[in-house]
């Protein structure tokens, strides 16, 4: 009877986690908002509380112990705690792999144009990416490094911003990462041409370790900005924490990025609840979203471990973007920031100042406000003003494919 009734309850989990996935990935409208949103602290504490009732031993593939730990079996510890896997997260291979791009796509004024332009063509680079020859200017002495989010890729992250910011001067650079089959663990979407972003978020963030060191050999620069979407923000949090990055990052300018993790419209809070009391119902929902997708969810290993010593590093300005309407990272201010000794950090919620932009978690990437404030924290004497349009939901581009 009761393995019966743990059947039936890992089941409608299932059916639940899945839904409110699905739905987290296609989005949910603008009007349908929280009103009120719970606290990360809130998040925090209700995930404590469920620790207490009952721990549970992690079986990511770091091999036994904590996934935190170093460890036998793949993708073992280095000393920084490598959190692969995590809590309740369901065992696979490390790999996966990190590739450059070849030719261009065009430039894209709408995200739906542009993600179904980057499924077909999975390793275009976007315009104005990526000319080796490009030597920085006394004006721009850094090199940009653009990080596509999980599920997505070099182009389709950046083909509104990237033209852009080439012309304001600057040599942009970007790369496909986290690049993961089935078998690595890359989940279901990974079969999916132009999906990328699904491995382990360590190891991606040593491939962004090997493409700055690159850009910097070619440039002859002596640090990069980097501008990031989503993982890639929390990728690159890291990447600076424990990847050698702190020395080698100036500006890191973030767009919905989960750097605390996220609820996912409630599925990270629900599935980190009900594997805190003994149902590994996100280890199931892995073979779905792969493992990114379940690290970046709220309170696990990985989030837990990138945090622990405070949300920033010396000597890095961070600049962090939110939308209101962000669907993917839940709540939306949990992407914001604390600034630690030597850092400083603008929260700022893309809204403020500009009602009429309506960008959700993919379409901020395509919306002028949000390309200005890249350019002002790049250049703030250069690039004082920022732009106020339209930018709907789900379509970007002003509403035009």
């Amino acid at each position: 009877m009761k393995r019966d009734i743990r059947r039936r309850t890992v089941r409608a989990a299932v059916m639940t986690g899945v839904s409110l996935l699905a739905l987290g990935f296609i989005g949910v409208g603008a009007d349908a908002a929280p009103e009120t949103a719970p606290t990360e602290q809130q998040l925090a504490d209700y995930i404590a509380e469920g620790r207490k009732q009952a721990p549970i031993a992690d079986s990511g593939s770091a091999g036994s112990g904590s996934a935190c730990t170093s460890g036998s079996g793949a993708g073992s510890g280095n000393g920084s705690g490598d959190c692969y896997g995590g809590s309740g997260s369901s065992s696979g291979l490390s790999g996966g792999y990190a590739s450059d791009t070849v030719g261009y796509g065009p430039a894209m004024t709408s995200w739906l144009a542009a993600f179904g332009y980057g499924l077909a063509h999975g390793d275009a680079a976007p315009p104005g990416t990526n000319d080796w020859n490009c030597e920085p200017t006394a004006e721009h002495p850094q090199p940009v490094v653009l990080l596509h989010g999980t599920w997505m890729n070099a182009y389709n992250g950046f083909a509104f911003m990237s033209q852009p910011i080439k012309d304001a001067g600057y040599c942009a650079f970007t790369f496909n990462y986290g690049r993961s089959n089935l078998v690595q663990g890359g989940g279901l979407g990974s079969v999916l041409p132009g999906v990328m972003g699904t491995g382990y978020i360590q190891d991606s963030a040593k491939q962004l370790a090997q493409f700055v060191d690159r850009v910097l050999a070619a440039t002859g620069a002596a640090e990069v900005d980097i501008i990031a979407h989503s993982q890639g923000g929390s990728m690159a949090n890291w990447y600076t924490k424990f990847e050698g990055g702190a020395d080698k990052v100036d500006n890191l300018v973030t767009y919905g990025a989960t750097h605390h993790g996220t609820t996912l419209v409630g599925i990270g809070a629900l599935g980190r609840a009900i594997n805190n009391f003994g149902i590994d119902i996100l280890g199931l929902i892995e073979i779905f979203v792969g493992h990114a997708g379940i690290q970046q969810t709220v309170g696990s290993d990985f989030t837990n471990r990138l945090n622990a010593n405070g949300d920033t590093v010396s000597g890095v300005d961070y600049t962090v973007v939110a939308t209101r309407y962000d669907e993917i990272t839940t709540p939306a201010d949990s992407t914001f920031l604390t600034p630690g000794p030597g850092a400083t950090v603008q929260n700022i919620l893309l809204q403020d100042g500009c009602e009429q932009d309506l960008s959700d978690h993919l379409t901020m990437m395509y919306s002028p406000r949000a390309l200005s404030i890249a350019l002002r924290a790049l250049d703030p004497v250069g690039h004082p003003q920022l732009d106020c349009t339209f930018n709907p939901w789900v379509i970007g581009g002003g509403g035009k494919l």
